[in-house]
């Protein structure tokens, strides 16, 4: 009888996951290894149906590995929509490592995958299960729990600015808004911010002066807390339907511009931040005048 992935429960083992190939979808089961990036074990097992995949890659690796990558469609997954490209090549949940040996056999699946997809573009609703709520982490400002139906900040008297104490606690159902802002808390200014429908007065452009936002810190909000959370209060969204456009943010006083390089360059004098993240983020910091 030939091998065929249209057979349910090919395996395919890897060093910090297993996939589980079935006719419609990828069984990816994440090890909890001391050496599994902690984002892995906080996901546990993901189905992945190949209608949320538009491509396959097969490539090499570090040290003598190569590396199987699904590609998502745009839209299909919260999790990777919430984190908009910044997660390091280590910590894609779509890919799978493997020794250099198993090469040929990595190709084969990779061939059989590459049959099977049939859509391509942007997807008009999430076809990957997100994070189940309720979900919560620690900010360096506060502490953010999300029921499932709305987000809670609780703010930290050590950290939270003036500003979100004369705000108060906050509170924002899942009704009131139309997306989150996740910057990943291994970059210089992470922080999580939820995004209203309204259009109110424009948010403040520091996320620390935004009761609508927490941010991160050594220590507080982990990728692996921060990110599902984020993914879960996204699916959460979308799952109301479409939502306004969002105007343009206001472009940020020249005088916090000054301050936010001049707090840039004592973390890079500290050694904090690398002279590629500072020259990097000082860019930015100069294109928002």
């Amino acid at each position: 009888m030939p091998h065929t992935m249209s057979r349910m429960g090919d395996v395919l083992a890897g060093f910090h996951a297993v996939w589980e190939f079935e006719s419609d979808s990828v069984l990816i089961r994440y090890e909890r290894g001391i050496r599994t990036p902690k984002l892995f074990q906080a996901l546990g097992e993901r189905r992945i149906p190949l209608a949320a995949v538009e491509g396959v890659t097969l490539g090499p690796g570090r040290r003598g590995t190569v590396a199987l990558c699904l590609r998502p469609r745009p839209g299909a997954d919260p999790l990777m929509d919430a984190a908009d490209g910044q997660l390091k090549e280590g910590s894609d949940p779509y890919r799978l490592v493997l020794p250099a040996e198993r090469e040929t056999l990595a190709e084969y699946y990779a061939d059989e995958l590459k049959g099977l997809l049939t859509e391509s573009g942007p997807a008009d609703r999430h076809l990957v299960a997100a994070p189940e709520a309720p979900r919560q982490f620690k900010a360096y400002d506060g502490k953010a729990s999300f029921d499932g139906t709305s987000v809670q900040f609780r703010w930290s008297w050590t950290g939270a600015s003036s500003t979100k104490w004369k705000a108060g606690d906050q509170s924002f159902a899942v009704a009131e808004l139309s997306g989150v802002e996740w910057r990943s808390p291994e970059v210089f200014e992470g922080h999580l911010r939820l995004i209203r429908r309204s259009a109110g007065p424009a948010a403040p452009a520091q996320p620390d002066q935004d009761p609508a936002a927490v941010v991160f810190g050594l220590g507080y909000g982990p990728v692996h807390e921060s990110l599902p959370f984020a993914a879960a209060v996204l699916a959460a969204v979308r799952a109301r339907g479409p939502v306004p456009a969002i105007p343009a943010p206001a472009r940020r006083d020249p005088a916090d511009i000054a301050e936010r390089i001049r707090h840039l360059g004592e973390l890079h004098r500290a050694g904090l931040v690398t002279d590629e993240e500072f020259s990097t983020k000082k860019a930015e910091l100069l294109a928002e005048l």
